[in-house]
Formats: C-alpha cells, structure tokens, sequence
C-alpha cells in the first residue's frame, strides 16, 4: 500500500510575515499593530516583531502617527515578476490575430499610476487609421485598454480616481458614477469600449489579461477611426478582443 504524500513544510513565521505583507499591500491606507494582530489573529508581540523585520527590510514604512504601510519595494517585487512572464510573447500570436481579422491597431497596454502604457502594437492596414507609439500613454478611464483593466480592478481605482476625470472630449466619463456604470457594462458584455473619450472620432476596444486571483495586469486593445467602424462592428470587434485576451489569460495560467 503505498504511503500518503507527506504535506509540505511551511515556515509559520515566513508565513505570518508574508500575510501581514498582504494585508498591507491591499489596503487603501495606514494600519496599526492593533488592527493587523486582529485581521490576522496573531498576538500583538509577534505582530509587532515581525513588522520591525519588514520594515528594516524595507517593505513597510513606519509613519509619524505609529501605523505601517507597504512601500514601493513591495510594488517593485510585484512589478518585475509580471514583467517576467513576457507578455510580449505571450500575446504576440493573438494579436497577429486581431490584425488579420480586423487590419486595424492593435495594442498590449499595462497600467502605470492612472495611466496605461502601450507596450507592445501591430500597426494598422487601413489608409485612414489610428495611431500611438510603442511607450506611449493614455489616460486609464478614457481608453479601450485601461477601461478594460478598470472593469477588474475597480475597487483599487475608485478613491485614485476622484477628482482626476479630466474632460478630454465631450464624450469623454468626468464623472465616478458614469465611470462606475461604464465598468458595469464592461463586465457585462465582457469588453469595454471607448466611444471617442480620449481623442475625438476615435474608438477603441480592449479586454483585460487576468491573474489567477482575477486582477488585471494588463489589456489587448483595437483601435481605429469611427469612420472605418461598420454596421455591427461594435459587437464583432469586441467579441474578437474578449477572446483574445481570453486565450492569453489562459497562456498565463500555464506559466
């Protein structure tokens, strides 16, 4: 009879370290050694000990008013091991995809701050087409891309973005609560879609590229001329986004 795999090893202190680590890391402000010991039912010494190794280490700061955050070096970490699944390659053959289905730009974008970032593109076939560049930027409430991520990540978005809604054109969401209802849809019919809220006459379509927990580390985006949209594009082009970041998220789950 063969025996029972035994369970992994797990260092308890490693452990209560790493979720104090966490809890920090999610929250949208300040905690103190009272509120983690009971969030996490540790003792407030051992709360308190492991916080001072964290923060020697520097991945939480002591404030003035004796409560702990999670600095930068925690984002950092986080930061390099997205950057190291490639998403580049990950996504590469689904964008050719949305290229040839669509000839229209196709982008891989990742959030920055209130921004998305273009990493990557596949440039248009059309004459009158859209344009941005490889490291260029957008506003992450008023593109195809960045709605797409805010669909997934909204609740760390919200406090962020009030007050940072800037009109850029008149179609352009200045407000939480139309914002809200934009995300709502997106989930909804599982893309979103800009209607010209960034620049005027152009559109764009993106779906998110999820983690396993659900969070969305990045998007794939069609962008294109209002123009060159024909009748009953909108549902077509957004279809064809949903399922191709489906299909990385699904790559992404293999690494």
């Amino acid at each position: 009879m063969s025996e029972t795999p035994k369970e992994p090893k797990v260092d308890s202190t490693l452990s209560k370290g790493l979720a104090i680590l966490e809890n920090l890391a999610a929250s949208q402000g300040s905690k103190g050694v009272t509120e983690l010991s009971r969030e996490l039912e540790l003792t407030k010494s051992n709360t308190f000990r492991l916080l001072q190794t964290l923060n020697t280490l520097g991945y939480v700061k002591h404030l003035d008013d004796k409560t702990y955050a999670a600095t930068l070096k925690t984002w950092q970490v986080g930061r390099s091991s997205v950057e190291n699944l490639n998403l580049r390659a990950a996504a590469a053959p689904e964008m050719a995809y949305l290229s040839q289905k669509t000839g229209e730009a196709i982008y891989l974008a990742v959030p920055e701050g209130l921004n998305v970032i273009y990493i990557d593109k596949v440039e248009s076939l059309k004459p009158i087409r859209s344009w941005n560049p490889v490291g260029g930027s957008a506003p992450i409430y008023c593109v195809g891309t960045g709605k797409a991520i805010l669909s997934s990540n909204f609740e760390q978005f919200r406090e962020k973005l009030k007050g940072q809604l800037a009109r850029y054109t008149d179609k352009t969401l200045t407000t939480l609560d139309e914002l809200e209802a934009d995300v709502q849809e997106t989930c909804k019919q599982g893309y979103a879609f800009d209607r010209g809220e960034f620049r005027d006459r152009i559109l764009s379509f993106g779906a998110p590229i999820l983690l396993p927990d659900g969070e969305a580390i990045a998007a794939l985006g069609i962008s294109l001329p209002d123009i060159n949209l024909s009748e009953g594009g909108e549902d077509r082009l957004g279809r064809l986004v949903h399922h191709a970041a489906e299909s990385v998220t699904q790559k992404l789950r293999q690494l």
